[in-house]
């Protein structure tokens, strides 16, 4: 019986031991955030205890099946070797450490922890390798064999009992039955975090000013564990359950309603063509006039003197598949999943394709890749876009990367090829060198100075240049003079300023229209206004004319009795920004920041909850 109980929390401690050390391998992968933020190294030792309480609780879930077989087991008083639960083990352990890696993964990129919606894009695994450096991927992979097979040992070596440790006890059967119950209750009482009233979560690690060490310290499976259970309960809408849900729909009208629909016209003729150039993960602070460093993008800065630049213009999500249904369907960001991934719904939703084709425009979607990932190909074909060129279907002999043709000889082609279109046409270029691994090609001398995402901040210096080759191309074509551009992001990216995700500067995108059909007066100025990219829909179908009463979370900027707001969402919150100030809430990181005026706090607040529950039930009755 002794033997049992020193085995078990020769277990908890094993365990433990694994949580603190891949802990470490994440942190020191990370140590030039740590650095950049100035961590001291007093908040790390101080998050390495704060972990405990989370690491004992995840422990706890991992030990009540090899408790179980060892008390059976010792009760039957066999000779039995013990040696078969090692691959208990070792699952373990490999799921652990790959989580681990996982994290590291995405963390470069996102900025979060791994989570459910994270493993929704292992759908498509290939895309997913294609995203992250081969250097990254041996490093992560090799990382992953090397940890799996020295803690493996070490189980093997240190805490897996010998044959007969357990064999021909001496205690009475009661005995064994009492220890068992104990032991069972002490597991119990750490999978909840002890005997308070309110269990263990995932914001008991949340404790410091600094972000790097807030995720290091929750323990990422039981991070992932409890992203998940909340997932579930998510997608049923018990986490926006702000309010009665015909309140929500009623805010959330009132905050759509104008009080007239008078459009200031931008354009000076009846049906341009319109060209989207959606720019890969474009951050605001890679533009100069948006507070950038003049170095990254001039070319769009020489394009700014001769087009309307929006200066307050926020993504409503973080991912690409999201960005193509705000500029197709009006749609905001939804947590946890997006809406592409919902074939089932389309037909219940807006096409700014469908509007335009009825009256005359062909409509086609290039993209140097592979349009797979995220399901976009599929929301893509469903709007019924005249045409849609990847990059298999270019003949030429680019050269290619990970992800597809470069921007700097997609883009030129792309131009010269949309002469084989019809007029008017709706055509969108979807740029992609700077997305991950950024292995653009090194066609200029890359900027030095970024302490931080210098890979990033050097593949859009590779895409403005991409964007002047393409203008220099259009230029020449018969149809640029009756073309009206508009560079756009399809979401930020973190950025060498390191903005939190949960924060306006962050989702904060760049957006400048352009060409011949502007009007003179607008060359060269700036729209200010507070304005989203799920706005863009509207406001090109009233500049040209055409209904957008079906766009209903889409505004059209342009109306004079606009009524400014931004949105964007988080797995599990939001953030609402107005004329008035913003706010932020998360429940996930335990966030809640607010601007707004002390006495306009409650209503401006209850108009986001609104408007995010809304969104959430009416998508999930589609």
């Amino acid at each position: 019986m002794k033997k049992y109980v020193i085995y078990l929390v020769k277990v908890l401690i094993f365990f433990v031991v694994l949580f603190a050390g891949m802990r470490i391998v994440f942190i020191m992968n990370y140590w030039n955030l740590v650095s950049l933020d100035m961590v001291p190294f007093t908040e790390i030792l101080k998050g390495l205890v704060k972990a405990l309480p989370l690491d004992i609780a995840s422990a706890c879930f991992i030990m009540p099946i090899p408790a179980l077989v060892m008390f059976v087991l010792t009760c039957l008083n066999k000779n039995i070797n013990y040696r078969w639960m090692r691959w208990y083990f070792y699952l373990i352990i490999g799921l652990y450490v790959l989580t681990v890696m996982g994290e590291i993964g995405i963390y470069g990129e996102w900025r979060t922890k791994l989570s459910y919606k994270a493993l929704v894009y292992l759908q498509n695994p290939s895309e997913v390798m294609n995203t992250a450096s081969t250097q990254q991927t041996v490093l992560l992979v090799s990382l992953w064999a090397c940890f799996t097979l020295l803690f493996s040992w070490l189980y093997v070596r240190w805490i897996e009992p010998s044959d007969t440790t357990y064999s021909q006890h001496k205690d009475n059967i009661y005995s064994y039955i009492a220890v068992f119950v104990l032991s069972f209750g002490l597991m119990f009482i750490g999978m909840r975090g002890g005997l308070g009233e309110i269990p263990i979560s995932t914001s008991s690690g949340y404790f410091s000013n600094y972000k790097i060490v807030n995720v290091m310290t929750v323990n990422p499976a039981y991070n992932l564990l409890e992203n998940y259970t909340n997932t579930k309960k998510f997608e049923s809408g018990a986490h926006f359950n702000y309010m009665d849900s015909e309140m929500a729909e009623a805010i959330t009208k009132e905050t759509h309603r104008v009080e007239c629909d008078s459009t200031v016209r931008i354009i000076n003729t009846e049906r341009p063509n319109v060209l989207i150039v959606l720019l890969e993960s474009w951050s605001a602070d890679l533009i100069e006039s948006l507070g950038g460093d003049p170095s990254i993008t001039p070319n769009f800065h020489e394009m700014e003197k001769d087009g309307l630049l929006f200066t307050n213009l926020y993504a409503s999500a973080n991912r690409s598949q999201q960005a193509i249904a705000s500029i197709v369907g009006g749609l905001p960001g939804l947590p946890v999943t997006t809406i592409t991934n919902h074939p089932e719904k389309y037909y219940a939703l807006p096409s700014i394709v469908r509007s335009l084709d009825s009256v005359g425009y062909y409509s086609s979607f290039y993209f140097g890749g592979e349009l797979n990932y995220g399901n976009i190909l599929s929301y893509l074909r469903y709007n019924e876009f005249d045409r849609v060129v990847e990059g298999s279907d270019v003949k030429e002999r680019f050269h290619k990367g990970k992800l597809g043709i470069q921007d700097a000889d997609m883009l030129p082609w792309a131009a010269k090829d949309i002469n084989s279109q019809p007029e008017p046409f709706f055509t969108t270029i979807f740029t992609l060198s700077s997305h991950s691994p950024y292995d653009f090609p090194r066609i200029f001398e890359e900027l030095e100075w970024p302490q931080l995402e210098k890979d990033f901040v050097n593949a859009a210096k590779y895409t403005d240049i991409a964007l002047k080759l393409f203008m220099d191309r259009a230029k020449q074509q018969p149809w640029y003079n009756n073309t009206l551009f508009i560079f756009v992001a399809d979401h930020s990216h973190p950025s060498y300023k390191n903005h939190m995700m949960e924060s306006f500067a962050y989702h904060k995108i760049p957006m400048l229209i352009y060409g011949e059909p502007l009007q003179d007066s607008l060359r060269g100025t700036t729209f200010d206004k507070i304005c989203g990219n799920t706005d863009i829909p509207a406001t090109i179908l009233a500049q040209l004319g055409v209904n957008h009463e079906d766009f209903f979370w889409s505004k059209n900027v342009f109306n004079t009795c606009y009524r400014p707001f931004a949105f964007f969402e988080l797995n599990s919150g939001l953030g609402w920004k107005t004329e008035e100030g913003d706010f932020v809430i998360s429940n996930d990181n335990n966030i809640s920041t607010s601007t707004f005026p002390e006495d306009k706090y409650d209503s401006l607040t209850k108009q986001g909850k609104a408007y995010m529950q809304y969104h959430f039930d009416l998508f999930s009755r589609y």
